[in-house]
């Protein structure tokens, strides 16, 4: 979300402080980066710019060597597609795209093996299953992690060490993720809800102020349910930081910081939501390794002193086990 765009809503909405702070331009992703946030965006991308992207992603040596009218007549587009295309890409203009393909098209040429098809048959056996599953599970975390913004993953986490409380708002198997998160930081002594209720979600976050954190965590970014406490608490002054596969998404819209995720292609025996719910927990982890980095000398005992806690439930079920086999 640009800055111009947030600015719009925060004086539609009665003043809300201001964003970016001055902050420089996120640097251009870097050439591994490309394919992966093709992928995140194309299908937030009109026609002609996903032919674009789909060319440059497909063919970077080939399109390196192209002027941007080149470009432009091979996609049947124009230099303006073109250059739109790379901006949302991340780049400033197309020459700096031409310098990511370049050196994408070097890193091909290196003899990495080609990548296999992800595909699940009905008939597959196990094994191919459990291949192409492990596959598809590590090019999601690879495109995650590539398309990642650090700037924004460290204010995120920033934000979350300061925070007096925080609220994560997740549906379905987002909330799987959410209560991942919260269970982690109750655990090294941090105040942190996941409210699996709508409803309760609202009422959480009309409970926020400046100081406390709202994020939300939804695949899609347009899930009312996860929007709509989202929007309380940014009005609330919360900060807000959202977790999505759509940059480009009704949720951003609410939030201070973004965090993008891969977005994988959708199957008959594989739907989205598995894919995505790898993708989330990634950055989950990203983001609580980092507040536990920052919080290390009360973290630490609280993680200590919980395990302790539960030593003995450990240790019953263990002699449970041992009753049964003997």
């Amino acid at each position: 979300m640009t800055d111009e765009v947030k600015e719009t809503f925060v004086n539609a909405s009665g003043g809300r402080r201001a964003t970016g702070g001055g902050s420089a331009p996120p640097a251009p992703p870097a050439p591994a980066a490309l394919a992966a946030k093709v992928r995140t965006l194309a299908p937030s991308m009109t026609r002609s710019m996903q032919r674009v992207a789909e060319a440059v992603a497909g063919d970077p040596a080939g399109c390196a060597a192209l002027t941007v009218t080149g470009l432009a007549e091979l996609t049947g587009t124009s230099e303006a597609t073109v250059v739109r295309t790379a901006r949302l890409l991340g780049y400033p203009g197309y020459r700096d795209l031409r310098l990511a393909l370049a050196g994408l098209a070097a890193q091909q040429q290196s003899g990495r093996a080609p990548a296999i098809t992800t595909d699940i048959a009905v008939d597959d056996p196990i094994a191919d299953v459990v291949a192409k599953l492990a596959y598809d599970e590590q090019q999601t975390l690879a495109d995650t992690a590539a398309g990642l913004d650090t700037v924004q993953l460290g204010a995120a986490v920033a934000a979350l060490t300061a925070a007096r409380r925080t609220d994560v708002y997740g549906i379905g198997a987002s909330n799987l993720v959410a209560q991942d998160l919260t269970q982690k930081m109750l655990r090294i002594g941090l105040i942190a809800h996941a409210p699996g209720d709508p409803h309760l979600a609202v009422t959480n976050a009309v409970q926020l102020r400046a100081g406390d954190v709202a994020l939300a965590i939804t695949h899609s970014g347009s899930t009312g349910d996860v929007i709509e406490p989202l929007r309380v608490a940014f009005e609330r002054g919360a900060t807000t930081i959202a977790i999505t596969g759509r940059p480009d998404s009704p949720v951003t819209q609410y939030a201070d910081h973004v965090l993008t995720t891969s977005t994988a292609r959708e199957s008959e025996l594989r739907p989205a939501a598995m894919s995505s719910r790898t993708s989330q927990l990634l950055v989950v982890d990203c983001l609580f390794v980092g507040v536990a980095q920052r919080t290390y000398e009360s973290a630490a005992p609280a993680l200590a002193a919980s395990y302790e806690a539960l030593a003995h439930r450990h240790g019953a079920l263990r002699g449970v086990a041992g009753d049964r086999r003997a």
